[in-house]
């Protein structure tokens, strides 16, 4: 009996795609090389800070571009007065402080830098100061300080030290760089910092009332003696430190504010 002979099984054409497959692979690999060499010579939001920073002649313009502000943001918690130590009493104490403290407008990048009021960035700071400065809110556009200094008697708790803490009003308008090159780099003038519609640049622009004084908030603090807080500013010599805001100190500290028409015009 012959054996049927098996009929004749169709040819894989997968050979030939993997074969395609591997010679376009090549050039998909450079397609993506091209790209990124391209943007090899781009500048990146680090130099692109820089050369703002320094006004740089590479530079045709750069300017700040906001995206959101906050009015009414309070700044860090300083103090303004020399510490008053009422130690180991069972009265209170009436003590002289002399109070001191300027305010300015200050610029927060990520890696900080500071642009003078005479480059292209300045410049741009204090047009955008123009913008947020209204008739219900005056705010200083450039980098000049403004101060308030006076002395005022005040009491001392029993057992306490006392001192006077601060906390600046002012506007946090946020936003990013925008530079334009003099000389194209890979076909592109503009860049950004650090990236178009971003808001991790801050400037802060310092609140002041229409008497001249810096806006904010003033209040007396009160230690009590013996407590870790207390010990911290005793054993710093006194010196500046950080220092918790307004009724946040916990039930060892009180604070009491000074109303603002009780603060002197300079």
């Amino acid at each position: 009996m012959t054996t049927p002979t098996p009929a004749p099984r169709p040819r894989s054409h997968r050979g030939k795609k993997k074969r395609i497959s591997l010679a376009l692979a090549p050039v998909a690999a450079l397609a993506v090389i091209v790209p990124l060499m391209n943007q090899a010579g781009a500048a990146t939001p680090s130099e692109v800070t820089s050369d703002c920073a320094a006004d740089s002649e590479k530079l045709e313009n750069c300017e700040f571009v906001d995206v959101q502000f906050k009015a009414n943001s309070l700044g860090p918690n300083q103090r303004v007065s020399p510490v008053t130590e009422n130690c180991g009493t069972t009265t209170a104490a009436t003590s002289t402080f002399n109070v001191s403290t300027s305010v300015t407008r200050t610029i927060q990048l990520e890696d900080g830098f500071t642009a003078g009021a005479d480059t292209k960035l300045g410049n741009s700071f204090f047009e955008i100061g123009l913008k947020f400065s209204t008739s219900e809110i005056n705010i200083t556009r450039d980098d000049k300080t403004t101060g308030l200094a006076f002395s005022r008697s005040d009491t001392v708790q029993p057992d306490s030290v006392g001192f006077f803490m601060w906390s600046a009003k002012r506007t946090d308008v946020s936003g990013f760089l925008k530079a334009t090159y003099k000389e194209a780099q890979d076909g592109q003038k503009v860049f950004f910092a650090p990236s178009e519609g971003g808001k991790t640049v801050h400037v802060f622009y310092p609140q002041i009332l229409r008497n001249g004084t810096p806006d904010g908030r003033l209040w007396l603090r009160n230690v009590k003696c013996g407590t870790p807080e207390a010990n911290g500013i005793q054993n710093s010599a006194k010196s500046l430190r950080a220092e918790p805001g307004f009724g946040e100190g916990g039930d060892k500290v009180t604070d009491v504010e000074i109303p603002q028409a009780d603060i002197p015009a300079p």
